[in-house]
């Protein structure tokens, strides 16, 4: 990813921004092609591998022990011209990505399987949600395991941007959020935050 020095983004923000964006793009080379699936990742806890499943009959379940490429969209928005002081600008994006490496292995462990699917649900199921996979009746869960195929990407680069108008005068900024917050869009808004949070 090309990332300018202003815009790269800092290790911690770097995991933070996987944590809030889990809901990945993952790509690989299968037979000279290039492959894409959407899914979510959970980062382990100790921050060196991505944890997932493929359904079963997904080919790029064959990128195991392969190189593979996981992004990461944050928020992103227009950023348009007419926000700046002067007329000589030009319209741009703001956004955050982060982009992941890293050797695919597919887990085989059932005790590891069930801890990582248990982890995918808690961490996406509602807090004040009614149900609970706990409950769920053992050969029903064992069934649809048959379905997937679990896996673990060990992290061998991680980049990140963050693409906030650092490019430009604090005027200029201060200008920018104050239009994105008379915006209704939920990416506008997390795209003020983080520019607010940027320059303090």
């Amino acid at each position: 990813m090309y990332i300018p020095e202003h815009f790269k983004m800092e290790t911690e923000f770097i995991y933070q921004s996987i944590k809030e964006n889990p809901f990945s793009i993952l790509v690989s080379e299968i037979d000279g092609e290039m492959i894409a699936t959407h899914l979510p990742l959970l980062l382990s806890e100790d921050k060196q591998s991505l944890i997932g499943h493929f359904a079963k009959p997904n080919p790029q379940k064959e990128s195991f022990e392969k190189e593979v490429l996981c992004i990461f969209s944050g928020p992103h928005c227009y950023i348009s011209p007419s926000w700046y002081e002067t007329d000589r600008s030009v319209p741009t994006w703001n956004f955050t990505a982060v982009h992941a490496k890293g050797i695919l292995t597919i887990v085989e462990d059932p005790e590891k399987i069930h801890k990582s699917l248990l982890a995918l649900v808690k961490r996406f199921e509602s807090k004040d949600s009614n149900y609970n996979v706990d409950f769920v009746d053992t050969q029903y869960i064992e069934g649809l395991k048959k379905g997937i195929v679990p896996f673990e990407i060990k992290i061998t680069q991680l980049e990140g941007k963050q693409k906030l108008s650092q490019n430009h005068s604090l005027e200029r900024r201060n200008l920018v959020i104050q239009e994105l917050e008379l915006l209704p869009g939920e990416n506008e808004r997390a795209i003020a935050k983080l520019m607010k949070d940027s320059i303090r």
